[in-house]
């Protein structure tokens, strides 16, 4: 029984490693790719997860939605949302610069959770959705939670094949041409704004697929459950260790932060109750450690972009 248990959890870990390596995969195209310090992936991973659930959730009376589409509806819808909300966010904020940037975005993804929070009438405000359709929902609990696992890979892979033949296509090379040197770039012709907007645009979107896989797999959806510190500020790391400007870095980091972050929690909750709580913060201090190493001992990363890596050589 104990090996079905940890069979289990190893599934449940697997399912969410996909959900984060999409994360951070949407924002190694932003950052990694274009230069871009968007702090506010929570609120990207938020619209996405709502407009999903809202597509795709039962009638309840007093809230907009309900429509009960095909789940395949509502992840398009909440590609397509995420997507539309980083146009006015980006064609704002793309003005600012590195820490400016960060400021805007974090104010954005805040004001995301304040609508989240307060709009009875759309979002179901502290009680959040539920009812929301799960695929192969119908089958035994593993059965189920192997097939979502499978359709979690298959995502990562798809969007992984896109973004490795965008990097290597002349629009790849184009954005990295305007993150090592803006100026040249520009001297060149090329029309760096509208550039930068695109990239944001696209990482967005990914992140809105992202929070559409999360909230079918839970099945409902609160404001609880979009925590900027996983949501954020942990995928940052999972993109820093793992290697920016490399997919394969962003999907690596995803693994081994999300594996850190999870062992770590199943540790501390073995201890007793008064000194578990404290303990929890080990979790912080272990991922923190993880990535002073890596910045000391391999700053590129773990896997680095591959140019970082031909310079070194």
């Amino acid at each position: 029984m104990e090996l079905i248990g940890l069979a289990n959890y190893a599934i449940f870990m697997g399912i969410l490693i996909g959900i984060y390596a999409l994360l951070a995969l949407g924002l190694n195209i932003q950052w990694g790719l274009t230069g871009l310090f968007n702090a506010g992936i929570a609120g990207f991973f938020a619209v996405g997860a709502y407009a999903s659930a809202i597509i795709t959730s039962p009638h309840v009376a007093g809230r907009v939605g309900g429509f009960e589409l095909p789940i395949v509806v509502g992840w398009m819808g909440a590609i397509v949302f995420a997507g539309l909300i980083a146009w006015p966010i980006g064609k704002v904020c793309l003005r600012f610069r590195s820490d400016y940037l960060a400021i805007a975005t974090i104010g954005v993804a805040e004001i995301i959770r304040l609508v989240i929070k307060s709009e009875d009438w759309l979002t179901g405000s502290s009680r959040g959705i539920t009812g929301i359709p799960r695929p192969f929902g119908e089958l035994d609990y593993v059965a189920s939670q192997l097939a979502y696992l499978g359709l979690v890979i298959a995502a990562v892979a798809v969007v992984y094949f896109l973004l490795e033949r965008q990097l290597k296509s002349p629009w790849g090379r184009m954005m990295r041409a305007i993150r090592d040197n803006e100026a040249a770039a520009a001297a060149m012709g090329k029309q760096i704004e509208a550039r930068r907007l695109q990239a944001f645009i696209f990482g967005a979107a990914v992140m809105g697929l992202a929070g559409a896989l999360f909230v079918h797999f839970n099945r409902s959806i609160t404001p609880e459950a979009i925590d900027p510190m996983i949501a954020t500020f942990l995928i940052w790391i999972m993109l820093i260790l793992g290697g920016s400007g490399n997919n394969r870095g962003a999907i690596l980091g995803a693994i081994v932060i999300w594996l850190l972050w999870s062992v770590s929690e199943m540790i501390t909750d073995r201890l007793p109750t008064d000194v578990a709580l404290q303990a929890k913060y080990i979790r912080i201090f272990v991922v923190g450690l993880a990535l002073q190493l890596v910045l000391r001992f391999r700053p590129e990363g773990i896997l680095p972009e591959e140019q970082a890596r031909q310079t070194a050589r």
